[in-house]
């Protein structure tokens, strides 16, 4: 039986149906943590999730449709959730895009083109900005909290096809430092999680999935691809009194496939 941490706090995470934001949900519920999460189209599965983690856990869990390509629509999110909840303590920006939105910018680099490119950088460093920012106005209410944003190691290692995202995750981790330099004085910590390529549908979509997934465990000490869970431990800690003096940084996670 999970010790129950974090009872009384309130957890908001974006993209939260699937991967690594849905491992995220179930790992903050079983600590006794209630959550709220967006999805992109889903209400069956999102209803499916909150129904499962409601009965196992005894929390309380909500879901709001968002699309991360529209950033500003966030602060209507937030005002749903403002009538579900009296408190938010921790913010985990986790949602991509994929599919035809990031046409022109997950491509070769004689193939990227600025629109998808631009609709990558408003998913993975816009949508944080507007996220984070709304976050923290309810933070500070509360005497402070923890924000996350999910980063890769493709801004660290060269991955095939992958310059849209690995130009972006590299933006939006430097973005965190400056969240947390000024942030800092609200107790509001923020922090980055860098995880190496992880076994979700969102790399099973990739057209070259088979082959990436070898390289891994070949590059891997640990000869395993990671998991969805392997990120969890690092955005439970990062939340917890232990990372109190822990800001502005980004916490790689990746069975060591980075070591050059």
């Amino acid at each position: 039986m999970s010790e129950k941490t974090m009872t009384g706090k309130t957890l908001f995470v974006s993209g939260g149906t699937r991967g690594i934001g849905k491992a995220i949900v179930y790992a903050f519920a079983k600590k006794g943590c209630d959550v709220a999460f967006t999805y992109a189209s889903s209400a069956d599965t999102a209803n499916e999730i909150i129904a499962d983690v409601e009965s196992q856990f005894g929390i309380k869990a909500k879901a709001y449709k968002l699309n991360i390509l529209e950033p500003l629509t966030y602060k209507d999110v937030y005002k749903e959730f403002d009538e579900d909840f009296d408190r938010l303590d921790f913010f985990i920006s986790n949602a991509i895009i994929s599919g035809r939105a990031v046409v022109g910018g997950f491509a070769p680099f004689m193939r990227l083109k600025p629109k998808g490119l631009c609709n990558i950088y408003t998913a993975t460093v816009e949508a944080f900005v507007v996220g984070a920012q709304e976050a923290a106005k309810r933070m500070e209410k509360v005497g402070g909290g923890s924000i996350i944003s999910m980063s890769s190691t493709g801004n660290l290692v060269y991955t095939p096809n992958y310059a849209g995202h690995g130009t972006n995750k590299a933006a939006v981790e430097t973005m965190v430092k400056y969240a947390a330099a000024e942030l800092g004085e609200k107790n509001i910590r923020v922090n980055a999680v860098s995880g190496g390529p992880i076994d979700t549908d969102a790399l099973k979509a990739f057209p070259n999935y088979e082959e990436v997934k070898a390289e891994v465990v070949k590059r891997s000490p640990l000869n395993r691809m990671g998991d969805a869970t392997d990120l969890t431990g690092a955005c439970l800690f990062l939340c917890s009194n232990e990372a109190s003096w822990l800001t502005g940084q980004a916490i790689v996670i990746d069975g060591g496939t980075s070591f050059q």
